[in-house]
């Protein structure tokens, strides 16, 4: 049951969020570790309102008054009568000030169909313009609801350790009920949001938790035991510890990327997944001395390129309310593509991804380097997910998943490989 207290502290984390800098869930994270005194249950509520005030913010302070200063307060009452199940009445004992009250009045009144589409869809008219474009009103209207709702949490299983069916058993023993996701092969899902890290299973190292669209960017990659492979903005690792079961903790597995803090956080995961194929290696940028040495020599490389990440706007609902430098991330990621292709020997294998909805960061930048690399081909990605027995067929020749309509967060990837070399006739 939502109590005073709750508005109360979901207010100061909702102010503490909007005013600064600090992502939302890190935010959110150093707030509850500094208010150890909150039960699950409690800490449950206030995230969950919080989010859901980050999610429909711009449809709440249009019917709030359509500022952009909507103080806190007025955020939660509004999205607790209109999205949190609450009463006029209930909302207005939780907080008794004449503000609420009058809010409530304000409210009776609201037509949220009646909104421009762009309120409606609770985005920025930057992003929104860029959906409509590229699928249409209707579609993106549909995307944009969906990426306004709660994620279901998605685990991926570490084989080295366990099997999918035994896991499933054993959580579901638990009280911890999953069930498989439709197209990763080693996946499992929760509509519980409840965490599992305290669990003996994820403390000894049986599973990760991991967007089943992500598990799917890995698979494309198709590693070999004993290969030589290369995550190459590998960041927080999930996607090198997927690399590292796929191929049997055999071969070199090359975790690059620029900052040192989180490779130092994924050697403890690393460790509790069992791995010993992996090597961390720091670089400064694309074009580090580490990556000219292993030039040639890679059998296959993952680009998850750093993007604007609305795909994942379920889960991180902040970001399309912070400023965005389009220009200057393209120009990222393209650099970063053109260095990491320089690993790739003849006939390896190339991904290029991001969790971004953006054509301009996905298609627009892989048909850019095609242009410029003749050496490399795309391979269409159905083949490879029939190849897997993946039952999950895409139009185009690129992966493309929506929240929408296949459950997974917003993700591209897009299969490069480099053409074997001629040899040179004889004249």
């Amino acid at each position: 049951m939502f109590r005073p207290a709750h508005f109360e502290l979901t207010c100061e984390l909702l102010r503490l969020i909007l005013t600064g800098r600090t992502p939302a869930d890190k935010r959110m994270e150093q707030y509850f570790r500094a208010h150890r005194e909150l039960g699950s249950h409690d800490r449950g509520y206030v995230a969950e309102t919080v989010y859901g005030c980050l999610r429909n913010k711009r449809v709440l302070q249009t019917l709030c008054g359509d500022s952009t200063h909507v103080g806190a307060e007025a955020l939660t009452a509004a999205y607790l009568r209109l999205y949190g199940g609450l009463s006029a009445e209930e909302v207005m004992r939780l907080d008794r000030h004449d503000r609420v009250r009058n809010l409530m009045r304000r409210l009776e009144t609201a037509d949220i169909a009646a909104l421009p589409v762009a309120v409606r869809a609770s985005l920025p008219d930057w992003l929104w313009e860029s959906l409509r474009e590229q699928f249409g009103e209707p579609d993106a209207l549909q995307l944009a609801e969906a990426l306004n709702r709660p994620a279901l949490v998605d685990l991926r299983i570490n084989t080295l350790k366990t099997t999918r069916a035994q896991l499933q058993t054993d959580l579901d023993a638990a009280g911890y009920a999953a069930e498989t996701t439709p197209y990763a092969p080693q996946g499992l899902r929760r509509a519980d949001r409840k965490p599992l890290f305290s669990t003996p299973a994820f403390q000894s190292g049986q599973f990760e938790v991991q967007d089943e669209g992500s598990q799917l960017l890995s698979l494309l990659l198709e590693p070999q035991p004993k290969e030589r492979v290369v995550d190459f903005c590998a960041g927080g690792g999930g996607k090198t510890l997927h690399l590292g079961n796929l191929m049997n903790n055999t071969g070199a597995l090359y975790a690059f990327d620029i900052h040192a803090y989180r490779l130092e956080r994924l050697k403890p995961r690393v460790r509790r997944a069992g791995l010993s194929n992996v090597r961390a290696q720091l670089i400064k940028s694309a074009r580090d001395p580490q990556i000219k040495r292993l030039r040639g020599t890679i059998h296959r490389v993952l680009v998850d390129a750093p993007c604007s990440g609305t795909g994942t706007l379920r889960r991180n609902p902040d970001t399309k309310w912070r400023e965005l430098d389009l220009p200057a991330l393209l120009a990222q990621q393209r650099d970063i593509l053109a260095g990491a292709a320089t690993l790739v020997k003849p006939g390896g294998r190339l991904v290029y991804a991001t969790c971004s909805l953006l054509r301009a960061e996905n298609e627009d930048i892989v048909d850019d380097f095609l242009l410029q690399h003749p050496d490399f081909t795309r391979v269409p990605v159905n083949g490879i997910l029939a190849r897997l027995q993946i039952p999950l067929t895409l139009p185009g020749q690129d992966l493309r998943l929506f929240p929408h309509t296949h459950g997974t967060d917003g993700f591209y990837g897009a299969v490069l490989e480099k053409k074997l070399a001629v040899a040179p006739q004889p004249a």
